[in-house]
């Protein structure tokens, strides 16, 4: 079972779990050994309330394929249990993050002296500017 929230569990039967060999190198232990792990998850056939598939189907991530299948693949350890519990971890941080909803921008205005302080500050620059100029001499 892998626990989302204190409401929310998935059960063990709707994640799809296999080993198979890890890629790059690591000589005899790679050619032998199917350490990693390949997890797809099925949102339309979880048991996830409503809101949460929504919010999945929603994003737009590589690891969401078109059918609706959240696919993860774990490679990074040697064993094939701590690769299992990364992409149960990685699972479970992306279906949480996929609820978080940003919160709202409240349009806010300048403050009156911040205002005033710019268009003093530019009118003294523009002083400063014009006394650059060309010294004319009668």
């Amino acid at each position: 079972m892998l626990q989302i929230s204190h409401k929310i569990i998935i059960p063990d039967s709707e994640i799809e779990i296999s080993a198979i060999r890890s890629q790059g190198a690591g000589g005899q232990n790679v050619n032998k050994v199917s350490t990693a792990i390949h997890l797809r998850f099925n949102i339309e056939a979880s048991s996830l309330p409503a809101f949460y598939k929504q919010q999945l189907l929603k994003l737009n991530d590589r690891r969401l394929t078109q059918e609706g299948v959240i696919v993860i693949k774990a490679q990074e350890h040697r064993s094939q249990e701590k690769n299992r519990q990364e992409a149960l971890q990685r699972l479970k941080e992306l279906i949480k993050s996929a609820v978080i909803l940003p919160q709202k921008r409240k349009p806010t205005k300048p403050s009156r002296s911040s205002q005033k302080k710019r268009l003093d500050s530019k009118s003294k620059r523009g002083q400063i500017k014009s006394t650059r100029g060309q010294v004319i001499e009668d």
